[in-house]
């Protein structure tokens, strides 16, 4: 009952091509995400102590699925307000993996295109959310 009532509102076309614009920027920072992770992965740098990486990838790969899920078909303000909260707490971490020397296991630049991704994505997020 109540998950039908946030769903009935009915966006004007604008504002349903910014939530699906939002939800297809998500979906390319999933697999971004999901490659960058592979990739670490097969090189032996995500360590095991949280469990298995396989069982992580699998639950991100979920997660970023239901992301855009809700993006594209809910179209909730909430969803989009929340995703770009939680994006903007990365940020501390990308700054300070790219920019303060020191014991990363990446490279630098690795960490100034993940905030440009993770930047470009609170964009969406907020054009859809704030009907920027």
């Amino acid at each position: 009952m109540v998950l039908q009532r946030l769903t009935d509102v009915r966006w004007p076309e604008g504002r349903v091509k910014k939530f699906r614009q939002a939800a297809f920027v998500y979906l390319h920072v999933t697999i971004l995400y999901e490659m960058s992770a592979l990739v670490m992965l097969q090189h032996d740098m995500i360590p095991d102590r949280f469990g298995p990486p396989a069982l992580w990838l699998t639950l991100g790969g979920v997660v970023g699925l239901a992301v855009f899920a809700a993006l594209y078909w809910w179209q909730n303000v909430w969803v989009a307000r929340v995703i770009w909260f939680v994006h903007g707490l990365r940020l501390k971490a990308l700054i300070n993996s790219a920019f303060i020397a020191g014991e990363a296991r990446l490279a630098p630049g690795f960490y100034v295109a993940a905030i440009f991704v993770v930047v470009i994505n609170m964009w969406m997020l907020a054009r859809a959310g704030w009907d920027l």
